[in-house]
C-alpha cells in the first residue's frame, strides 16, 4: 500500500475511533450523562485495573464500558451478550463486566472477560449509545438482538425488560 494512502486510512480510523469515544461520552438533550464515578448519584465501584491483560478495545472505550455496565444495570442486565459466554454462566451482558454489586447495586467485583472480549465490548458500547441517544431498554434490546442475532452462534438466557408503563 502506499504511504499516503496508508496515512488517510490511519487518519479515517483515528477520525472513527475518536468520534465514538465522545458520542458514548455525550449524553442525549435532555438526559443526564451516565454519571461518573465521583458523583454523589454514581453507584460505587473498586478500581479497574487493567494491567496485564490484552484488552479487546482500547483502553479508553474498554473502560467508558465498564462505568456505563456498572451505573446502569437497569440497561445492562436485560441486554444479551453473543460471544458464548453462556458456557462461563453469564446471562446477561451486565456478568461480562460485574461479577457482584451489593444490596445498594454498587459493583463490589468486576468480571475481567469483558477486558478481552471484543464482542462484550461492542454490545455493551452499542447498548450505552442508544441509552445516550434517548431510547429505553426494550428498544435498546430489540436492537442489540436485531444485530447480533444473525451473526451469533449463542445468546445468554437473558431475562426479558419489565414492560413499559403506560
Amino acid at each position: 500500500m502506499r504511504t499516503p494512502l496508508r496515512l488517510a486510512v490511519a487518519v479515517l480510523a483515528l477520525g472513527l475511533w475518536t468520534g465514538a469515544v465522545l458520542m458514548a461520552r455525550q449524553a442525549a438533550p435532555g438526559r443526564p450523562a451516565a454519571p461518573a464515578a465521583s458523583s454523589s448519584t454514581a453507584k460505587k465501584t473498586p478500581p479497574l485495573n487493567m494491567t496485564g491483560y490484552a484488552l479487546a478495545r482500547p483502553q479508553g472505550i474498554t473502560r467508558t464500558v465498564y462505568e456505563f455496565v456498572a451505573q446502569h444495570p437497569e440497561i445492562s442486565r436485560f441486554v444479551p451478550c453473543f460471544c458464548g459466554c453462556e458456557a462461563d454462566g453469564h446471562r446477561s451482558n451486565e456478568a461480562c463486566f460485574v461479577s457482584r454489586r451489593d444490596a445498594a447495586g454498587n459493583v463490589t467485583e468486576w468480571d475481567t472477560h469483558g477486558f478481552g472480549c471484543a464482542v462484550c465490548v461492542d454490545v455493551a458500547r452499542e447498548s450505552m449509545q442508544l441509552y445516550n441517544s434517548g431510547a429505553d431498554v426494550q428498544s435498546i434490546r430489540a436492537a442489540i438482538e436485531r444485530k447480533w442475532t444473525p451473526q451469533s452462534q449463542s445468546k445468554t438466557p437473558t431475562p426479558l425488560p419489565p414492560a413499559k408503563k403506560h
